[in-house]
């Protein structure tokens, strides 16, 4: 379903959520869905998480789900889709953000958790979380088997921005790059690892990201300038979760309109 053919992107799933809270509900259900799945049917699950605000919600209800389900969290590791470098207390931090919507919620071993130092010098923590993921990756056939990604309003995704050369990165999995449009630097998976992925879904409410999701999807081609849409796993599933805002601008005969 996920192959480019004739040079066009595949048509993902959509679901459109009513309200924020629907759309978080059904999101933590998807996603726990799709861990359960993976520990049943694999006896492990590896799990990439999205940063930013809009998770926030989602990953509350994540973690209240996966307790009340009793899902064996020994077998599931998390892993981060991008940092910034601050460390994890900071409020910007990822790491810190998921430690305390989720991990905080849930039974998991420390070691189970690999966060990405943002602490450290940008390449160093690449080239460690690099070396750690690839270790990892040996108990998982080098396969995600959940990447939960977010949109910026310029259609970047994880830390990979319009026009970036790590867009055409086919060998290192982690990158450090310095965002010119931030002045920062940030720590990042690479479309390789991403698009090896089981499962992708794209996790966005709110009306200010409704024209850049509309632009996206409405792409015909894999787009340098639009960043998500180069994201399409062979093989995997590919998903976009949104709620009625974000939602807003796309045609109406697109998308699963879930009440």
């Amino acid at each position: 379903m996920e192959k480019i053919v004739g040079g066009r992107l595949p048509t993902p799933a959509i679901n459109i959520l009513p309200t924020v809270e629907d759309f978080e509900i059904a999101s933590a259900r998807a996603v726990g869905r799709l861990i359960k799945a993976a520990v049943g049917e694999r006896s492990r699950c590896l799990v990439a998480l999205s940063g930013g605000n809009t998770p926030r919600g989602i990953y509350r209800r994540l973690g209240d789900l996966l307790t009340s389900q009793s899902v064996d969290l020994s077998r599931v590791h998390l892993i981060f889709g991008d940092e910034r470098m601050v460390p994890p207390d900071d409020p910007d931090s990822n790491y810190g953000m998921v430690r305390h919507e989720l991990i905080s919620r849930v039974v998991i071993p420390p070691s189970n958790v690999h966060r990405m130092k943002g602490e450290m010098n940008p390449e160093a923590a690449a080239l460690e979380y690099e070396q750690e993921l690839k270790k990892l990756f040996l108990s998982f056939a080098d396969r995600c088997d959940v990447m939960l990604l977010g949109v910026g309003e310029d259609g970047h995704t994880a830390s990979l921005f319009p026009g970036s050369p790590i867009l055409r990165e086919q060998q290192r999995i982690v990158r450090s790059e310095f965002v010119t449009d931030l002045g920062k630097w940030r720590v990042t998976l690479t479309l390789p690892v991403i698009n090896r992925s089981r499962a992708v879904m794209f996790l966005e409410a709110g009306e200010q990201k409704a024209a850049i999701i509309s632009n996206i999807l409405a792409a015909a081609q894999p787009n340098e300038e639009l960043p998500a849409s180069l994201v399409h796993p062979d093989p995997g599933s590919l998903t976009w979760m949104l709620d009625s805002k974000a939602a807003s601008l796309l045609p109406s005969p697109l998308g699963t309109r879930v009440s």
